[in-house]
């Protein structure tokens, strides 16, 4: 694997964010509040009437009371169970989600008042739950897969070493090898990704130059593919030594800053991925200029593939995702979730930019440290 060198030509930036918002209704003539005080003041006149009444007609007070008392109970009772029956549904619905039924749902979203709202609420939260459930049973279920292949591999090669059926030769012991570092692979993905939910990482971001550092990550990019030992590509390690990689940096003298370690991630990631779905013989350009903003950085990495099905962008960096225009090419679906998150840790921007050919992916990185959440 060649890696080519320019230093010259423009930069072309793009991105794009999309965020689910939301936020309670504003003040509604069907409020508790409203319906309470209609209540108090129904009663008010409903009692100043019968005394109307009583004092017209020489009625006995006693009775206008008691009449007074039983109009006002079965307006109140009306309103109560308005009021309480939805609570009441809620109590249950609320019970059920936390005993692990994620799919109950509250009646009554739609009302205007505080207790639409209260509903509404708590579907929200138990859609939530019930979409971290499900990727809590998909990571299982993907991280058993991922496993069970190369452990049913070893197995295999071990237990034909063991019965004699074949010798503990070099080939024999590249083929587990190649097994072993899959393994150790998936595990450090897996112990990035639980950092990742843990938030235990720390940035330590500082400026560097960014060509001689590109240039070190596409070394061991293509060092990594020829079969040198102690290097990797830092994602699914591709094998492929028949593509080009071609690094674009101007100027010359662009610095970034940004942690090192988590950046090579990204890059790493992004270019392994660009190689697996390269054709036969083709080019990698990884490009770099400054940002918009003072000090920023514009990053991207393209290749000469077919692409991503533009309904298939906004998932392609989800956990487990592999697409389906390239499947079954080995990963573990991986390597862009790790790379997502490493950009975020640093408050930029990563996505899946419009090419005439191939895919390409933007990276921007701010220029500054990252406001703490």
């Amino acid at each position: 694997m060649s890696v080519g060198r320019d230093r010259g030509r423009g930069a072309g930036r793009s991105g794009g964010a999309g965020a689910r918002t939301g936020g309670l209704r504003p003040f509604s003539p069907f409020s508790i509040k409203t319906k309470l005080g209609t209540l108090v003041v129904v009663s008010v006149f409903i009692t100043t009437g019968l005394l109307m009444v009583a004092v017209r007609t020489s009625t006995e007070f006693r009775f206008i009371t008691v009449f007074s008392v039983i109009a006002s109970m079965l307006i109140t009772q009306f309103v109560a169970h308005g009021l309480t029956a939805p609570l009441d549904e809620m109590t249950k619905v609320a019970r059920a989600i936390s005993d692990g039924d994620y799919t109950r749902r509250v009646r009554g979203a739609g009302r205007r008042d505080e207790l639409g709202d209260l509903a509404s609420t708590i579907n929200l939260m138990a859609d939530d739950l019930e979409a971290v459930d499900r990727h809590r049973k998909e990571l299982v279920a993907n991280v058993s897969h991922e496993l069970r292949t190369p452990i049913a591999a070893l197995r295999a090669v071990l237990e034909n070493v063991v019965d004699g059926v074949s010798a503990a030769d070099p080939e024999t012991m590249r083929t587990m090898l190649k097994q072993t570092e899959r393994l150790g692979r998936l595990v450090e993905t897996l112990l990035d990704l639980s950092r990742v939910d843990n938030g235990v990482v720390p940035l330590k971001a500082r400026r560097f130059e960014v060509w001689p550092y590109l240039s070190g990550v596409l070394k061991e990019s293509g060092l990594a593919a020829a079969g040198r030992p102690g290097l990797t590509s830092g994602s699914g390690g591709h094998t492929r030594n028949d593509v080009h990689l071609h690094l674009d940096v101007f100027p010359p003298e662009l610095t970034a800053y940004a942690d090192a370690e988590r950046l090579h991630q990204v890059v790493a990631n992004l270019i392994d991925n660009a190689v697996k779905h390269s054709p036969p013989h083709g080019r990698v350009t990884v490009r770099a200029r400054e940002g918009d903003a003072p000090g920023s950085l514009a990053l991207e990495v393209r290749d000469e593939g077919p692409g991503i099905p533009e309904a298939e962008r906004h998932r392609v960096f989800e956990r487990f995702n592999r697409g389906s225009a390239n499947g079954g090419d080995g990963g573990t679906g991986l390597g862009l979730a790790i790379a997502r998150w490493a950009v975020g840790l640093h408050g930029g921007h990563i996505g899946v930019a419009e090419s005439s050919r191939g895919c390409r992916i933007l990276v921007t990185l701010p220029g500054s440290s990252p406001a703490p959440h």
